[in-house]
């Protein structure tokens, strides 16, 4: 057990050593933001990016294992939603929220680099190939209902529309979709821009993890705390054991099934409170919900991750 805190512990540190920079005043929201911002625009951009390009789509793009991943990832969806609606009660557009909250795992900032950690970088092909189609579909699912929901008659060509100017806009989509173009046609990029992607690569975990730090120092635990719990055990419980189930029902290998846990048992995403003040419904059980679910995070990762060694 000590093995998994010594992986666990030091990427909650640095999330930790942002949120107390900032409430003590070391930094500002402003920074906070900006080294987000310049975050998300490059040093991700670029992470996914070399990852993509460099990546064997072949041997890493298992169809039982990404059909395995997001049919959990939409039943956590669906659950958060109906529970919403039916357990408590929100109008149809809470419900959306709620549901995108219990669907979208921070796989990216967090789940990258306990995986790295616990299992080295060369595992996390399986990890990059989910996380490339990420986005697309936890946004294509989120929007899809919000405009379904929103529409009231609206065509069909109008939501399909906004569901893909979302996409299109999205950073990160952008340089997913720039890496597969560069892998798949075989390009081979010049030496120093090869160079200079991966020392933007090197920084965006650690740099990523200080400022979700930040971030979450303004959230504070707020709205219905029985919605934020609910949102919680789903994101943090439903997802990993049914990918765990179906990991094993479809004999997927060892290193896929690693990845499918380590992103699956992440808390919910930065973006869940994006995706609600986007909409403008329940930012603040969003919000909470991130900023509980990382906490809680700590336990349920740990024994996660105990189970996979």
């Amino acid at each position: 057990m000590l093995d998994i805190l010594n992986i666990v512990l030091p990427v909650f540190v640095l999330i930790g050593l942002g949120y107390v920079a900032r409430w003590v005043g070391l930094v500002t929201d402003t920074v906070v933001d900006s080294m987000m911002r310049f975050t998300i625009l490059f040093l991700v951009t670029a992470l996914l990016f070399g990852a993509i390009a460099d990546l064997d789509l072949k041997a890493n793009f298992d169809g039982a294992m990404l059909g395995s991943y997001y049919a959990a990832g939409f039943a956590c969806f669906c659950a958060g939603l109906l529970g919403a609606r039916h357990l408590f009660g929100r109008p149809w557009e809470d419900s959306v929220v709620i549901g995108f909250g219990s669907l979208f795992a921070n796989s990216l900032m967090l789940g990258l680099p306990i995986a790295e950690r616990a299992f080295g970088a060369e595992s996390l092909g399986g990890n990059f190939a989910i996380i490339s189609v990420h986005s697309l579909f936890a946004y294509g699912v989120g929007i899809t209902a919000m405009e379904i929901v929103k529409a009231r008659g609206k065509s069909f060509f109008a939501t399909v529309t906004t569901v893909l100017n979302g996409m299109v806009s999205n950073a990160l989509v952008l340089a997913i979709a720039a890496g597969f173009a560069v892998n798949l046609s075989g390009i081979t990029l010049p030496t120093a821009i090869d160079d200079s992607i991966d020392l933007l690569s090197q920084a965006a975990l650690p740099t990523a993890l200080f400022a979700i730090g930040g971030v979450l120092r303004r959230y504070r635990p707020e709205g219905d705390l029985r919605v934020v719990l609910y949102i919680c055990a789903l994101s943090l419980g439903l997802p990993p054991a049914l990918a765990y189930a179906l990991g094993s029902h479809f004999d997927i290998s060892q290193d896929n099934v690693r990845s499918m846990i380590t992103t699956a048992s992440m808390a919910p995403g930065v973006n869940a409170y994006l995706f609600a003040n986007l909409y403008g419904h329940a930012k603040r059980v969003a919000a909470s919900a991130v900023l509980i679910g990382t906490a809680l995070s700590i336990v349920t990762v740990s024994c996660w991750l105990l189970i996979l060694q």
